[in-house]
C-alpha cells in the first residue's frame, strides 16, 4: 500500500464519470419502433384475400305480434300511468317540491293524532320514573 500513490481528484472524477456513462448506456436503449398500421389494413380470410361481409337478408314479419297482456289490462295500466304523470310537484313554493316534502305533508296529521293520543301517558310515566330515581338516592 505504501508503494502505490493515491489517485488524484481528476482521476477519481474521471473514473466516476466512466462508470456512470457505462451504466447509462446499458439502461438507456432506443425503444423498439411501434408497428406502422395503414388505414387500408383490412381483415383477410384464410387464403389471404380481403374479407368482405355479405349483407344479410331483411326479415319480414309474417304475422302481427301478439301482446303479452290483454287490451283491458293495457288500458288500465295506461290510465294509471297517465294519473301518475299528471301529478306534478308544484314548483311555485306553495307546497312541497320533493318526495320528502310530500311524505312530510302526508305524515304530519297522522303524527299529530298519535302524539295527542299517547304523549300525555308517556310524559307521566317518564316523570314518575325520574321522581322514583331521585327519591331513592
Amino acid at each position: 500500500m505504501a508503494g502505490k500513490p493515491e489517485p488524484t481528484m481528476e482521476e477519481i472524477l474521471a473514473s466516476i464519470r466512466r462508470i456512470i456513462a457505462e451504466d447509462d448506456s446499458e439502461r438507456v436503449r432506443a425503444p423498439e419502433p411501434e408497428p406502422d398500421f395503414d388505414d387500408e389494413d383490412e381483415p383477410l380470410d384464410d387464403t389471404g384475400a380481403r374479407f368482405e361481409a355479405e349483407p344479410s337478408a331483411v326479415l319480414e314479419l309474417s304475422e302481427e305480434a301478439q301482446s303479452a297482456v290483454s287490451d283491458d289490462i293495457m288500458a288500465k295500466a295506461s290510465e294509471s300511468f297517465s294519473a301518475l304523470s299528471s301529478l306534478r310537484l308544484r314548483g311555485d313554493g306553495a307546497g312541497p317540491e320533493t318526495l320528502e316534502g310530500l311524505v312530510r305533508e302526508m305524515l304530519q296529521p297522522m303524527l299529530k293524532s298519535w302524539l295527542d293520543a299517547n304523549l300525555p301517558e308517556i310524559v307521566e310515566q317518564m316523570v314518575a320514573r325520574e321522581i322514583a330515581r331521585i327519591t331513592r338516592k
